[in-house]
């Protein structure tokens, strides 16, 4: 196949920095796989996860890589569908970056089944009032518009490329609100927010265009792409733009919050100076503030040494946000009247009717899961290397 040739034509042509970098990434790739067939052998046990605290990293990266794949593929679309001639040089590198995020994604949620025999269960007793099956179904749409826009601009097709790029932008948005969704309807959480969909949005467009750019500024320091100066200024300024309206929503809802108090001010404590508290302040600080902040002056957009140091916080941040906003309704269960929540295992078994119930929940990710966190990233950054070089590269 001519794909597979020019895989390893590129392969050949790298430099000898890049095929040590392509060597690293695959090592940790490998050892990913190797923890994620370990927790396969022995459950989701070796995981941080427990029954008050069901959802964990993988989850979190989940909403991470999918958000990142929805962002690009928003700039990829809109470009095209408004005629954005400045922004139409991203699209190409953008569709690709859409393309391995989402991929990420469902592996994240294959891995947090804990078994591949479950997603059966999906297609055998699908629950058509459930979000996560309308996710499936909007994923599955996703990974299709983006395969097709992908070819129709790899192959030139002009008139294809705008068509389908009309039909990207809803679905990368729709894909959005439904992860939200999946979220945004327990009422019973602090999640339970009309806001969500927006805040979800918003992070997808910083982080995804973040990580357009890191790319580019990659590929331009190895010298297999260049990017016009004023460009590159106009997409830096179109960042901090999404950094803002990112930042207002968050504020937004942090006052929605804080002003009724009651079981949401309970929440909004874990955030602020509780257990949380790490992931918000530093996506505040670290991953909306100082990136503003840099980004705000022209002069700085001409830096791409300050854009690329931007870029890494805002994807941090976005990554941070995913924890604070997952974790934060788990510490707090709703369980009044009631005993607790069973914790299970040997501990309950055997320690009495002390150790068998819990009121507050707790996580922390174990090693197996930051393996598998680290591999997976890894195999990202991997394909991007790969797919920028064969396909980007060359135009």
């Amino acid at each position: 196949m001519q794909f597979i040739t020019n895989v390893k034509d590129s392969l050949v042509e790298s430099s000898s920095k890049t095929k040590a970098l392509m060597a690293v990434l695959a090592v940790l790739g490998i050892a990913g796989i190797a923890a994620w067939i370990y927790q396969l052998i022995s459950g989701l046990g070796v995981t941080g996860m427990s029954n008050i605290t069901s959802w964990g990293m993988y989850i979190a990266m989940f909403m991470f890589f999918v958000g990142l794949s929805a962002g690009a593929m928003i700039v990829a679309s809109a470009a095209q569908v408004f005629n954005v001639e400045w922004l139409k040089g991203l699209t190409l590198p953008a569709l690709i970056v859409a393309l391995v995020c989402i991929c990420a994604g469902g592996l994240s949620i294959l891995i947090d089944l804990g078994g591949l025999p479950r997603v059966w269960r999906m297609l055998t007793g699908p629950n058509f009032a459930s979000p996560l099956l309308w996710d499936m179904c909007g994923i599955t749409l996703f990974i299709i518009v983006n395969v097709v826009f992908l070819v129709f601009m790899v192959k030139g097709n002009t008139d294809g490329v705008r068509k389908v790029a009309r039909v990207a932008l809803v679905v990368a948005v729709l894909v959005l609100c439904v992860d939200a969704w999946i979220f945004g309807l327990q009422e019973a959480r602090a999640w339970y927010s009309a806001i969500m969909a927006p805040i979800f949005i918003a992070s997808a467009c910083d982080s995804g265009l973040s990580l357009i750019l890191l790319a580019l500024i990659a590929m331009d320091k190895a010298g297999i792409y260049s990017i016009a100066k004023e460009t590159f200024k106009k997409v830096a300024g179109l960042l901090a733009t999404f950094i803002a309206i990112d930042a207002s929503l968050i504020g937004c809802e942090i006052l929605t919050m804080a002003y009724p108090g009651g079981h949401e001010s309970v929440a909004l404590s874990h955030m602020v100076s509780g257990a949380t508290a790490p992931y918000f302040w530093f996506e505040i600080i670290a991953g909306l503030l100082i990136p503003f902040l840099i980004l705000v002056f022209a002069k700085n957009r001409e830096n791409s040494t300050l854009v690329m140091v931007s870029a890494i916080l805002v994807i941090a941040g976005v990554f941070c946000k995913r924890m604070w906003l997952l974790l934060t309704s788990f510490i707090t269960p709703n369980v009044e009247g009631a005993l607790g929540i069973t914790l299970g295992g040997p501990s309950a078994a055997t320690g009495g009717v002390g150790s068998m119930w819990a009121v507050q929940g707790s996580y922390f990710p174990s090693p197996i899961e930051l393996l598998i966190f680290v591999g997976i990233s890894a195999l990202v950054v991997l394909a991007l290397v790969v797919l920028m070089k064969v396909f980007v590269a060359k135009k």
